[in-house]
């Protein structure tokens, strides 16, 4: 039998009202012997129904899931839910107070941490307890994400092409509901150890985002993702009201062709702005050489006709670095 989880919470996930409170995790280091991290939870419940799971700051460097999840735990009111919304606002806590992708406690990436270990790192603990004890009480799962300090994406909510094309139906009916300005299938390239995946594989309805990125967030992207999460919860009949849809585009990432990566360092020149149309062929990015003058850049292609759906954000690029991924407009 695996050990019990070293995570205890201050709330009561199954009483009725709002509860503001933390998940408390033991954390022994230099400035606190007896230390914990505490990650802020809110618990909304009204008698039974569905159960909406709400995370944001999967990575700490993405800011629209955490401004609108703030806002809902503070904002939503129980007579206006049928069931039990559960926020966590900021999911890898350490992570989020030091603005960067991974935790800075032991690096972790809480996207590629789980299951987890209740016996592992900071990172993996966190995720042993969304796996073992917060992804069972879910119908839906809620995953903000953004492009942080490294990509900028076209405002689009998704949901993967799943094996079960019911449990797929209805993650992308749920993607409707949020009524981003794109909407997308996606086939992840590197799914091993996803939360997205642990949600996945329990049968539950996983929905995500990439709202922007760059490290910050613009008015347009938050207004996006507090509408749209609203959209969703109202979709599963959690929170009373009609919900606010606005018209999406759907696009569909097929495969690896959507992916394009450096192969040398250098400071890259983008060549195409994001939503825009490009041809197969077509040079979406530059990467010039910075080691002396005189030298050619490198052309990065696109492999595919679409649209330009993310780019590489910083002004300077390592080989391996994803510089461009390019969907195909389905409608």
């Amino acid at each position: 039998m695996p050990r019990p989880s070293p995570i205890s919470p201050t709330v009561d996930f199954d009483r009725d009202g709002v509860q503001h409170g933390f998940l408390r995790l033991p954390y022994s280091r230099d400035d606190s012997a007896w230390g914990s991290v505490m990650i802020p939870i809110c618990v909304i419940k009204n008698g039974k129904g569905q159960t909406a799971l709400l995370t944001g700051a999967n990575h700490g460097d993405e800011y629209e899931g955490p401004l609108a999840l703030y806002e809902l735990a503070r904002t939503l009111e129980p007579k206006h839910v049928s069931g039990t919304v559960i926020i966590v606002p900021a999911m890898n806590y350490p992570a989020f107070r030091a603005g960067t992708r991974t935790s800075p406690i032991d690096k972790g990436n809480m996207n590629r941490a789980f299951p987890g270990r209740p016996d592992g790192t900071v990172t993996e603990k966190i995720a042993d307890y969304f796996q073992r004890e917060l992804l069972p009480r879910a119908d839906i799962v809620f995953d903000f994400h953004s492009g942080g300090r490294t990509l900028d994406f076209v405002p689009f909510c998704a949901a993967h092409i799943l094996p079960d094309k019911d449990q797929e139906a209805k993650a992308f009916a749920a993607v409707e509901a949020f009524s981003a300005p794109y909407s997308v299938r996606m086939l992840e390239i590197d799914a091993v150890g996803m939360y997205d995946t642990a949600a996945e594989e329990m049968g539950k309805v996983f929905v995500t985002t990439e709202l922007g990125g760059g490290g910050t967030s613009r008015a347009e992207t938050v207004r996006i993702a507090r509408r749209g999460i609203l959209n969703v919860l109202r979709h599963a009949g959690i929170v009373d009201g009609v919900d606010e849809r606005t018209r999406t585009c759907w696009l569909d990432m097929p495969g690896g062709d959507c992916f394009s990566f450096a192969e040398e360092d250098g400071m890259i020149e983008t060549m195409v702005d994001l939503g825009e149309p490009v041809k197969k062929g077509a040079v979406i990015a530059r990467i010039h050489g910075t080691g002396r003058t005189g030298l050619a850049p490198q052309d990065i292609r696109s492999r595919m006709d679409g649209l330009l759906a993310a780019r590489h954000f910083p002004g300077l690029v390592k080989a391996g670095d994803c510089v461009a991924v390019v969907a195909i407009e389905v409608g």
